[in-house]
């Protein structure tokens, strides 16, 4: 965990990184927007690992380590290549020839840098909260690291989301509401606490609006009461819609699961099933600032999350900000393999 203003060797939170590594991340980030080619990685590869789907992501690191000079090689477990167990101390009689413990130290001796996608197994949520299987990577390689999201964070998307920001000229203390969407089955927990965490960093005023029962872990939102209160931001939490969205710069949209069914969508589904009026149409706007954006890190469904009209007109930003992750994710790179 990068803790100091020292070449960065591991990106797993933005708010464990020093808050002059983030500064320079998003400097470089705008230089590499306006001079995206070079060849700064000449020679160097960029080992990617995805225990889960991707496509942003995959896609954005390749062209970014591809346009720096570099190279990369993907590894999808069970798609071209072998399946990967995880859990410590089984015994491997299954359909998964591959350990972790074995996988990872065979890929850094291949790469400069890696970068891995693990989710978790979404089964415990207080054994998920303390990222066991992102921890166990980080103990077994000493290659830079790069965490494309895990259990409770998504770093990559995160700063690219800052930079978005600072490109729509949104104050630093503007109102940011991150507000919980519909959606068909629970999901991960990672995005809502990254940008929760980012916006409270940035020095917003942030609110958390979601319905009963969809509050985010205590841990979660202590983390980002804890980055609010070092740059000076604020956070509140409220089921109120008309409350939370007056007066906002900009409205992100997330859908995650209840945390008191975690690991049991059968429950989660019967909480939710009353809450489809939860998809953010323009009629959510009525009280927030007439330029107000929308924000949403992709994939998104579309009526289920987030109206067409929405989506289509011109408050949303989310090409811009998918754009944004080639940008910071260069940037990373640069600060991590480059002179």
């Amino acid at each position: 965990m990068n803790g100091s203003a020292e070449r960065l060797t591991r990106f797993l939170r933005t708010d464990e990184v020093d808050p002059a590594v983030v500064t320079r991340l998003l400097a470089r980030a705008r230089e590499l927007e306006r001079a995206p080619i070079s060849d700064a990685l000449r020679g160097q590869v960029l080992g990617l690992l995805f225990l889960n789907p991707s496509l942003r992501t995959l896609a954005s690191m390749q062209a970014g380590m591809s346009q720096l000079g570099g190279s990369s090689f993907v590894i999808q477990p069970g798609a071209g290549s072998w399946a990967i167990e995880t859990e410590l101390g089984i015994t491997m009689d299954g359909d998964r020839p591959e350990h972790l413990r074995e996988a990872i130290p065979v890929l850094s001796e291949y790469c400069n840098a890696l970068g891995v996608r693990s989710f978790g197994d979404a089964v415990d949520l207080a054994s998920d909260l303390n990222e066991p299987l992102l921890s166990q990577i980080d103990g077994l390689t000493n290659k830079p690291l790069i965490n494309l999201e895990s259990t409770t964070s998504h770093p990559c998307q995160s700063l690219a989301d800052w930079k978005t920001l600072d490109d729509l000229e949104i104050p630093t203390d503007g109102k940011f509401v991150l507000s919980w969407a519909w959606h068909p089955k629970p999901l991960p927990l990672a995005v809502a606490a990254s940008t929760l965490t980012m916006a409270a960093q940035r020095g917003m005023d942030v609110t958390l609006l979601r319905p009963d029962g969809y509050g985010l872990p205590t841990a979660l939102m202590e983390r980002a009461s804890a980055a609010a209160a070092q740059s000076g931001g604020k956070l509140t939490e409220t089921s109120d819609q008309a409350d939370a969205l007056e007066g906002a710069h900009v409205v992100y949209a997330k859908s995650w699961g209840a945390p008191r069914h975690y690991g049991d969508p059968g429950s989660e589904a019967t909480l939710r099933a009353e809450l489809r009026s939860w998809c953010i149409d323009e009629s959510w706007f009525a009280t927030a600032r007439s330029d107000a954006s929308f924000l949403h890190c992709l994939p998104v469904r579309r009526n289920v999350v987030v109206a067409d009209e929405v989506l289509d007109g011109p408050r949303s930003r989310v090409v811009q900000q998918a754009g944004n992750r080639l940008h910071v994710q260069k940037s990373v790179l640069l600060e991590m393999l480059g002179d």
